[in-house]
């Protein structure tokens, strides 16, 4: 058989057969079910990626890239301070003391955490403060609140807010928690609610004379870098041992966890569908090699090697798999485009870190989604071309 000989045959198996409708019809709802499968999968691994790294951002930005913190009373100061400043001048630097309260405005009370920061300092570790504070200037017993909770106590600008501390002082013959007021100065919108509704910011002084602390210690610092793993790893070699230091993902790791698993589900639930579209190009094949005993045996019988006939069958399911796997793939790109450049899913602010649809698409997935595609029309192609291999020359022409 010339080379020729067997691109002709797949164009000619190819073509809607009027005796045999279903064959065609089979094939293509082959093509038809890869199409969609690869296109469903580039669009769900696209928006998985896109809220992954919309979490992370945000995790980021109020959790601190990396903090460090006492593991004994007094450990974190400002000798600490200085000496990291001057080992990593690229690096920003903001101390903190914090408090848990309780909120409270008429009667609705909201419990959550206070930090007493120095807010410049502050501004160039975390941007969402940094726009919140912007030509704003902070006095005593002035506070920055969240979105969510102004929303919730329906507060404005220079309105009052009670804060009930967790420690407490004593009065005659009994202790009483710490109360103190103070007035709304700006209001930070982080995106996540969870972090609007429970964190306050105030100036340092102003915290520090109502837990009555020195003036040399903090709970901790928060630093900004851009590569938090690596720098972790240097500030932890210079630190004394009674400073501990962290990362923001060491205490997001189950959630992270849990996205990657569903991310991995996802993955696997959705090439089910490429796995089950591949079932037509086996039966579609097969009824081709039942439909063609005849002609496959008049080949073999003229010169054709068995292998140039399996060559035949496996080029004509690649063709059905890969021209499926093509479309779903531009239809796919082509919605990561639309979803991604046209505002059409509007989602809730108040539940997800963002209003516009996220949409990211690694290589590595758009990779893993196209070889495992082709290695499923690979796999289904083989059966059914080795079983036209096999066709018994006699046997068929004797009855044909």
């Amino acid at each position: 058989m010339k080379k020729a000989v067997v691109p002709y045959l797949v164009r000619r198996f190819l073509r809607f057969d009027k005796e045999q409708p279903f064959i065609f019809i089979s094939a293509l709802l082959a093509f038809l079910g890869i199409t969609l499968g690869v296109m469903v999968l580039l669009i769900a691994m696209a928006l998985m990626n896109g809220f992954d790294n919309e979490f992370k951002k945000k995790l980021t930005v109020m959790n601190y890239p990396l903090t460090i913190l006492p593991k004994f009373y007094g450990s974190v100061n400002e000798d600490l301070l200085i000496d990291l400043e001057s080992r990593f001048p690229k690096l920003a630097f903001s101390p903190y003391i914090q408090s848990s309260v309780m909120v409270k405005s008429g009667s609705n009370l909201e419990g959550g955490y206070l930090f007493g920061v120095n807010f410049n300092d502050e501004a160039k570790v975390n941007e969402v403060l940094a726009k919140a504070i912007d030509g704003v200037k902070f006095s005593r017993y002035d506070v920055l609140v969240g979105k969510s909770l102004k929303d919730e106590f329906n507060l404005a600008v220079d309105d009052k807010l009670t804060y009930i501390f967790t420690s407490v002082e004593p009065g005659g013959l009994s202790v009483t928690p710490k109360i103190k007021r103070f007035k709304v100065r700006s209001v930070f919108d982080s995106g996540l609610s969870a972090y609007d509704k429970a964190y306050s910011y105030t100036t340092m002084e102003s915290l520090r004379r109502v837990l009555h602390m020195p003036v040399n210690q903090y709970d901790g610092i928060h630093i900004f870098t851009t590569t938090p793993r690596e720098d972790i790893i240097r500030i932890k070699k210079v630190l004394p041992l009674g400073v501990v230091i962290k990362g923001w993902w060491q205490d997001n790791v189950n959630f992270f966890a849990a996205l990657e698993m569903e991310k991995t589900s996802l993955f696997i639930v959705l090439m089910l569908i490429i796995l089950i579209a591949s079932i037509n190009i086996i039966s579609s094949l097969l009824m081709t090699v039942m439909n063609r005993r005849g002609e496959i045996a008049l080949l073999l019988s003229l010169g054709a090697t068995k292998g140039e006939v399996k060559k035949v069958f496996l080029y004509l399911g690649i063709v059905i798999g890969i021209s499926g796997i093509v479309t779903g793939a531009l239809l796919g790109l082509g919605g990561i485009w639309i979803l991604g450049t046209f505002d059409i899913v509007h989602l809730p602010k108040d539940v997800y870190p963002t209003s516009t649809l996220p949409l990211d698409l690694s290589i590595q997935d758009f990779t893993m989604i196209i070889v495992g595609a082709f290695a499923i029309v690979i796999a289904s192609s083989y059966y059914p071309a080795k079983k036209a291999s096999e066709v018994d020359i006699l046997t068929v022409l004797r009855n044909e």
